[in-house]
This record gives structure tokens, C-alpha cells and sequence, in this order.
């Protein structure tokens, strides 16, 4: 029988309240799960509106640890798990949301469907970077739009973290890729090999007119919703397909209809909150890997690097619109 340790936490106890450090029982794995010593722990958007309590649909009951995503080293194996051993580095987004505990914390519990190995040359904290933006491009233009060679990808929104991650997988499979971003994050969108497009001064069909013939565009990615979502209606190729990442809001879809074109939506979140879909996560990451091994992926993190006790300081980065690239907190305390 596993013996009973402590682990440091970075608690929440309250929507909206700061964090608290604690010390708090660490972990059993069960079944199907593996320990994993935390190393790393990517911070999302998605984080802070959890935080806060304004994302109805990944609520998280309170007193919690949240976080999303994070790499780290397997320390104990689980009954009927035979895909990790000890001492394996892994990553994954493997709670945070729906009741299961985040990566805010030294250890956790994981189901091991939701891991891959961690990219052979990257950081642990390049790979608790990469989880849900990663999944979340990849589930939007692999399995939904499936993007192949020559074709041309629009992607509203390129210099952000799920942006970035398309226009790199985009290209890794042969795409064109051209991103509308503001002016002065455009040169983000232009270093990963993508036409930048300023939004702002070109309307959707100056720029289709300008990039694409007046065509359109294969395949648009949207990671903004609201009105970049209706433009990308109006951008897309006949018999095209518009994913959506951020597509909560009321869209005439008109513009798409009459182009013959397809929508989807992405919810990465649907396998922690209802277990379906789990396994696909780590195939997913498993060509992340893959691509990132091959030297097609590249994290773009934020220098600052925060400790578990800074979670608040992390949080504030992000909110104030600061970071220079994803934030990730570095977890581990060097405790056996």
C-alpha cells in the first residue's frame, strides 16, 4: 500500500480570490492513472476566466487546484497502465476543470490516456506550454478541416497561442498560411512563416482580393470569434471550411451558405469534462512530439519564470496583456 505524503499546492478557494500555497494530501493513483511529479505548468486564458468564475462551461467546484496543462516525470505507475514506467517524461492537459486536479501542485494523479512522452528535445517548460493550444489547432485542422498540401489557410488571430500552433501545423503539412493580426503582433505571425494581414486597415474583401484572386481561402481558423468569426464567413472559399475555436456567439451564417461551405466548432475541454475522447488527446500529442522532434514546432514562451508560490504574479501577466509568449510556472521544488 502506497504510504500517505504531503505536496505543496497552490490552492483556490474562492472565484476571483488570490491563491494560497498549502500543503495538501498528495495523490493515489487509480486505475488507469499514473503519479506524476509536476515540473512545469502551462498557464492559459482559459485559466484566469476559471479562476474568476466567468467560464460557464469549464467550471471548477472550489476549494481547488487548477491548471490546465503540464509536463512532468512519472514517479508511480497505476493498476492496468502499461504504456509509462517510472522515470518516463511526459506532458499532457490533464485537469484544472470539471472537478479534477490541476497542474498547480508538485504531484498529480493522471490518466494516462491523456500523456505522451515529452518532446526529446524540449524544456519541461516548452512542453507544459504546448498541451491545449496544440490539441486545440490540431483537433480544429487536422481532424476537422483536414488540411492537406497547397492548400490556403487563413488563420484569424496568428500571433496567438492556439494561432501560432495552427500556422506552424498548417505549414507542416504543406498549406499556404496567411494570418490577420494587429500591426504591432504581427511580426510574430511573419517569423513562423505566415503572410501577415492587418485587419484593422484591410477589410475581408481587400484582402481576399489581394492574397487570394478573390477566391477565398480553403480553410480559415478562427481563435477570436465575435466579428473576426462573421469575417471569416465572408473569407472563405467556395466549398470551404471555417473552424472556430471561440464560436459562442449569434452569427448569420448566410455568408457561409452561400459559399457552400462547412463550419465547425473546437471544444478541447469535452474529454476532461465527460471522459469521451480521452485517448485521442495523447494521439494528439503524440504527433506533437513527432512534429516538435522533427524541429516543425516552436513554443514561444514568455522569459518571466514563476514559481508555484507566484501563481497570482503569472496570473497578472497575462491579464495586464504583458506576456511576450505563453507563461508557464515552474513547479518543481526538487523534493523526492
Amino acid at each position: 500500500m502506497t504510504p500517505s505524503f504531503d505536496m505543496q499546492a497552490s490552492v483556490l478557494d474562492h472565484y476571483g480570490a488570490p491563491f494560497r500555497l498549502a500543503s495538501i494530501a498528495r495523490p493515489v493513483p487509480q486505475p488507469g492513472q499514473v503519479l506524476v511529479r509536476i515540473m512545469a505548468s502551462g498557464v492559459n486564458p482559459l485559466d484566469l476566466k476559471i479562476r474568476g468564475g466567468t467560464a460557464e462551461h469549464a467550471r471548477h467546484p472550489l476549494p481547488a487546484v487548477l491548471g490546465l496543462d503540464m509536463a512532468g516525470v512519472v514517479v508511480e505507475v497505476g493498476p492496468g497502465v502499461s504504456t509509462f514506467h517510472v522515470g518516463d517524461e511526459v506532458y499532457g492537459m490533464t485537469g484544472g476543470v470539471g472537478g479534477v486536479q490541476g497542474s498547480l501542485a508538485e504531484y498529480a494523479a493522471v490518466d494516462a490516456s491523456l500523456l505522451a512522452s515529452k518532446p526529446s528535445h524540449f524544456s519541461m517548460r516548452e512542453a507544459a506550454s504546448l498541451p491545449l493550444i496544440f490539441i486545440t489547432a490540431w483537433e480544429g485542422l487536422i481532424d476537422r478541416a483536414h488540411v492537406s498540401a497547397g492548400q490556403s489557410v487563413l488563420v484569424q488571430g496568428g500571433s496567438g497561442g492556439v494561432g501560432s500552433m495552427v500556422i506552424q501545423i498548417a505549414r507542416a503539412f504543406g498549406a499556404v498560411v496567411f494570418s490577420t493580426d494587429a500591426a504591432e503582433r504581427s511580426h510574430i505571425s511573419r517569423e513562423l512563416g505566415a503572410t501577415s494581414i492587418d485587419h484593422e486597415r484591410e477589410t475581408v474583401e481587400d484582402y481576399v482580393a489581394i492574397h487570394t484572386a478573390g477566391r477565398g481561402f480553403d480553410v480559415v481558423f478562427d481563435t477570436v470569434g465575435g466579428s473576426r468569426l462573421d469575417a471569416s464567413f465572408k473569407a472563405v472559399a467556395r466549398f470551404g471550411h471555417v473552424v472556430s475555436s471561440l464560436g459562442w456567439g449569434t452569427h448569420a451564417l448566410a455568408p457561409l451558405s452561400f459559399r457552400a461551405a462547412s463550419y465547425s466548432g473546437v471544444f478541447t475541454l469535452l474529454p476532461l469534462l465527460t471522459g469521451e475522447g480521452k485517448a485521442h488527446h495523447g494521439d494528439i500529442l503524440r504527433e506533437a512530439s513527432r512534429l516538435a522532434d522533427a524541429g516543425m514546432i516552436t513554443p514561444r514562451l514568455d522569459p518571466t519564470e514563476f514559481t508555484l508560490g507566484e501563481v497570482d504574479e503569472a496570473h497578472a501577466l497575462i491579464d495586464q496583456r504583458r506576456a511576450q509568449g505563453k507563461v508557464v510556472i515552474s513547479i518543481d521544488s526538487g523534493r523526492s
